[in-house]
């Protein structure tokens, strides 16, 4: 696995991390290869059969670094499959298909979300979505399929950028404890109104919930916050909470230790709020509506197929009035919220961990021919 998180080498218990628990039952053995961390690395291995190899060098030695440490892993343990998340400047399916060319072993680019799909933030992500076209197209001869995580928006995108249909797998990245994800055993007063969880960049729609906040407060309906992330967007959103004088109504954490600990903040919570204008999920909306903690969501990756409006959720537009209008309609009837958290928690159930994994280890064991 070509993969870009950094947190497991540094043996934070994020998403990749804990999916890994589920995923290497399916395998023999799982090595995976990822970006240097920013401090020092204190994980090497991963349950029993899944090996962690953080690059020894900068983003610009990658290419390298996959095609001679994946060299040696393929000649050492005859992988069957390599999988590749691609995004950015692309750098692991580059590498992918050079280390695919020079063992035999095919290789699957696996696409979460692309930047600026389904809408812009910037000339930035206008660019970045025109590199992740021209990346598609460069791979399309070269992948064996490219997997992607929802069906509404990315197969769709994916066959207008000229990908054939049949080499499209969609495998689902949502994958949800819901031994840790539940509804609370008994009920407890709320600590925040709302509670935004994710990393603090441009495509969150960071300022969008603030302004939504602000818009809220000023016709009466005071609303708590509460931020969970880090990122170069945290001191920009730091500063407009105080310039619009929220101060008293949003805290922030940056990091929270574990999955028990982030349901609990879930439970603690009325409504999580997804600003976002690009996702492949996001997992954080799924893990509160597992938790009886319904959404307001713009609609993106699995949200414009997973909350029916008024039913399990809210969505909202991409804009902040838009935002703040879904968050009064979900926050404004208690009951009603409570009734939404309710059919939320239902719908949160199809995305249960061991099920969708096992999907997702079938589909690549299906693509490496060994099933």
């Amino acid at each position: 696995m070509l993969s870009g998180d950094r947190q497991s080498a540094l043996g934070e218990r994020g998403p990749f991390h804990a999916m890994q628990r589920e995923f290497s039952r399916h395998f023999e053995r799982i090595d995976v290869l990822s970006p240097r961390p920013d401090g020092e690395v204190v994980v090497h291995r991963l349950y029993d059969n899944v090996y962690l190899h953080p690059a020894d060098c900068a983003r610009a030695g990658m290419l390298g670094y996959i095609a001679r440490r994946g060299a040696e892993l393929i000649a050492a343990h005859g992988h069957a499959l390599i999988t590749s998340h691609d995004y950015g400047w692309f750098y692991n399916g580059i590498g992918a298909a050079r280390l695919a060319r020079a063992t035999g072993v095919p290789y699957l680019s696996e696409l979460h979300h692309v930047p600026g799909v389904p809408v812009a933030v910037g000339a930035r992500e206008r660019f970045d979505r025109w590199v992740a076209r021209r990346y598609v197209a460069w791979a399309t001869p070269r992948a064996r399929a490219f997997r992607v995580v929802n069906s509404g928006e990315m197969r769709p995108l994916l066959e207008s950028w000229g990908v054939p249909r049949e080499r499209i797998v969609v495998l689902p990245s949502l994958y949800i404890d819901l031994g840790i994800f539940h509804p609370p055993e008994a009920p407890a007063p709320p600590e925040q109104d709302l509670v935004f969880v994710g990393r603090m960049v441009a495509n969150k729609g960071l300022g969008r919930i603030v302004e939504a906040l602000a818009a809220l407060r000023a016709r009466g309906l005071g609303l708590t916050a509460l931020f969970v992330g880090k990122g170069p967007e945290l001191a920009r959103t730091r500063a407009e909470v105080a310039e619009r004088g929220l101060g008293d109504a949003v805290r922030f954490v940056e990091w929270i230790a574990s999955p028990e600990a982030l349901a609990e903040v879930y439970r603690r919570s009325r409504a999580l709020v997804c600003a976002s204008t690009c996702e492949g999920g996001p997992r954080v909306t799924v893990e509160a509506m597992a938790c009886g903690t319904p959404c307001v969501s713009t609609p993106v990756g699995m949200m414009k197929e997973l909350l029916v409006d008024g039913h399990n959720g809210c969505l909202a537009g991409f804009d902040g009035p838009s935002l703040a209008a879904a968050i009064e309609r979900l926050l404004a009837d208690e009951p009603r919220r409570a009734a939404m958290g309710a059919r939320a928690r239902e719908a949160a159930q199809a995305f249960e961990q061991a099920r969708v994994i096992r999907g997702y280890a079938e589909g690549l064991k299906r693509l490496a021919g060994c099933a």
